[in-house]
């Protein structure tokens, strides 16, 4: 599977982060050429031959497009669309072919910097919703929540959209406002939410009471697994009664940085199963030295953790290295592939499944914390926190 391109593989739920998010799939994507002054054709290279695919109908409508069009046209663009539209009918909203602006926006937003409102956008029941606000994002300030149903943007429906259209309704820059109106318990609400510059730090630590740690992941970006490795050599010099793992509100990301981290605290072992289309199954397995296995481990889980932290979770709970405390994970159990292309767009494809190192199946399903404790609007606006509360109290155990 690996190419001379650039090629990352990625987790996602959708690692959006609310400004961004994309749909689609092109198969044979070095077979269609554009040139600047515009001779369209299709080319057979060695890379990809199509079979019994007749572009006939293609280029009878391109043509009429071509000469009987009255407006004024980017050709550049219409590819572009042409390659979305194709990519849009395999329903997947986890495979995209992104365009050289969105590439750039996506990269930067895994990097950790980017502006938007700092939600991820997600489809749940075929209805968008809203999967995680970052903490202390505007989204989150402004009061949004994870499974909270998106109905309007800017008093306009969203019926019939898609995932894409949204999300780039959504998105703006710095200083600029969105109104997104939310159904939540059945009561319909409009919030305002001003854009701003996003500037995720991926891991974070300190220390709680009676010398037990706390770690937070907010998302599976580039610098997790540096930072993770860093900050566990500071926990362990501090010798604590214990470490809570918050994973709460964390869309996912890197599937290498979720090894990385699912190393630290499980031993020598699988982490993760991957589930290819032909059957075959490919395991990862740790990277690192378990640094925590020696510890009291609680892991904190809600509705927004997906993906790349429900591969921990899952890891983390078949090795029975720690327990699993707040509410049901989103569900969210595919891998996608990430490679560049030549002219600097991008194709995120669906390749695979993935499974717990039992071989549990979570995709729609999610993984269910071993106590359930749920986190209530009033415990919110009240600065409180029972699911971190019960996880101090299993630790001091």
């Amino acid at each position: 599977m690996k190419k001379s391109k650039v090629f990352l593989k990625i987790i996602l739920i959708l690692v959006l982060l609310s400004s961004f998010y994309f749909i689609g799939y092109l198969q044979g994507h070095d077979n269609l050429i554009y040139e600047k002054n515009f001779t369209p054709k299709i080319v057979n290279t060695e890379l990809y031959k199509p079979k019994e695919v007749d572009f006939s109908l293609f280029w009878d409508v391109w043509n009429k497009i071509d000469d009987k069009f009255i407006g004024d046209k980017d050709v550049k663009e219409v590819i572009y669309g042409a390659i979305s539209g194709m990519v849009s009918s395999l329903n997947d909203p986890y495979s995209v072919f992104m365009n050289p602006t969105d590439k750039k926006q996506f990269m930067d937003e895994l990097s950790g910097e980017f502006e938007g409102i700092g939600a991820e956008i997600g489809i749940r029941n075929n209805k968008f919703v809203i999967i995680a606000p970052l903490d202390s994002s505007p989204a989150q300030k402004a009061g949004l929540k994870s499974g909270d149903g998106i109905l309007k943007i800017n008093g306009k429906e969203i019926d019939g959209l898609s995932l894409n259209n949204v999300i780039g309704q959504i998105r703006g820059k710095k200083g600029t406002k969105v109104t997104i109106t939310i159904l939540r318990n059945n009561i319909t609400k409009d919030y305002e939410v001003t854009r701003n510059l996003i500037k995720v730090k991926s891991v974070s630590w300190e220390l709680k009471q009676d010398n037990i740690a706390y770690m937070k992941i907010s998302q599976f970006g580039s610098d997790t697994s540096a930072l993770a490795q860093k900050y566990a050599d500071e926990i362990v010099a501090k010798s604590p009664k214990g470490i809570i793992l918050d994973l709460r509100n964390n869309p996912g990301g890197y599937l290498d940085a979720a090894v990385d981290v699912s190393s630290l605290f499980i031993l020598q072992g699988v982490v993760v199963i991957e589930e290819g289309k032909d059957g075959n199954r490919n395991e990862y397995k740790t990277t690192l030295k378990p640094k925590f296995s020696n510890f009291k481990v609680v892991v904190l889980i809600d509705g927004g953790s997906a993906s790349a932290s429900e591969i921990v979770a899952g890891a983390i709970s078949d090795a029975k290295k720690g327990i699993l405390i707040g509410e049901k994970t989103f569900g969210k159990g595919s891998v996608q592939d990430l490679e560049d292309l030549k002219d600097g767009s991008a194709l995120r494809l669906t390749v695979a499944h993935w499974l717990t190192p039992t071989g549990k199946q979570i995709n729609g399903v999610g993984i269910s914390p071993d106590i359930e404790i749920k986190l209530s609007d009033e415990d919110v606006n009240n600065g409180l926190d029972p699911q971190l509360q019960r996880a101090l109290e299993e630790i001091k155990k």
